[in-house]
């Protein structure tokens, strides 16, 4: 049985995201809910509201060690409504201890992070699965949630991307973890919708003003959620 989410104010950031509890199936479990509103684009790999478009807010769920229903958008699209959030939004999940996430922030560039490290390795590994294969969600995963204060391009949104994911590999390296991260990581990036007349950034690698604002602030989250080694 699952217990609805206590619902949260809208928040201008995710650093602002509430920690929410829940019961389910005799389990105390946690999650991190930005109800971001309206007017911000989100690019994400989730499994709930990937791809990129508008979105109004962001769940990251604790599920319990051992998952194995089939359907989890359904169940976070379940745990969103239960938590008040409306419309459409990105749902992300893991089975790390979300109580332990990191917070930063960058002149304005805001970062949550959620990391579990004790399944990692690195990308490029030996094949050991066959394409089409569903990997289940396990206990080291890394969520990232960060947010950019201005409207990005479609091409600056997957810059975006890249540049949080190279942060979070130098914050591992830097914390002495011999890994590029987990196989169930995850990522949102979310930016503002342009309003009329406002100039889009068209870039958000690592050495832009942006771009560089949102790696030290994953950086620095990553850092902070990640165990001691």
């Amino acid at each position: 049985m699952t217990a609805a989410l206590p619902a949260s104010a809208t928040t201008a950031g995710p650093r602002s995201a509430r920690l929410l509890t829940r019961s389910e199936d005799g389990e105390r479990l946690h999650a991190l809910l930005w109800e971001a509103g309206p007017g911000w684009r989100m690019i994400s790999s989730a499994v709930l509201g990937g791809g990129i478009g508008e979105r109004g807010w962001v769940l990251n769920a604790q599920v319990a060690h051992g998952y194995r229903r089939t359907d989890p958008d359904r169940h976070l699209a379940e745990l969103a409504a239960g938590a008040g959030a409306v419309g459409p939004g990105v749902g992300l999940m893991t089975a790390a201890d979300v109580t332990r996430h990191g917070r930063a922030e960058d002149a304005g560039a805001q970062a949550v992070a959620t990391a579990g490290i004790s399944v990692r390795g690195w990308a490029a590994a030996p094949a050991e699965r066959t394409e089409g294969t569903v990997v289940p969600v396990q206990p080291g995963t890394i969520n990232i949630v960060a947010a950019l204060p201005v409207a990005l391009t479609d091409a600056a949104l997957v810059n975006a991307v890249a540049t949080a994911t190279e942060a979070k590999v130098q914050a591992l390296l830097d914390a002495g973890h011999d890994c590029s991260g987990t196989p169930t990581d995850a990522v949102c990036v979310a930016a503002r919708v342009p309003a009329p007349g406002t100039d889009l950034h068209a870039f958000a690698g690592p050495r832009s003003l942006w771009g560089a604002r949102l790696a030290r602030a994953v950086h620095r989250a990553v850092t902070t959620a990640l165990p001691a080694c």
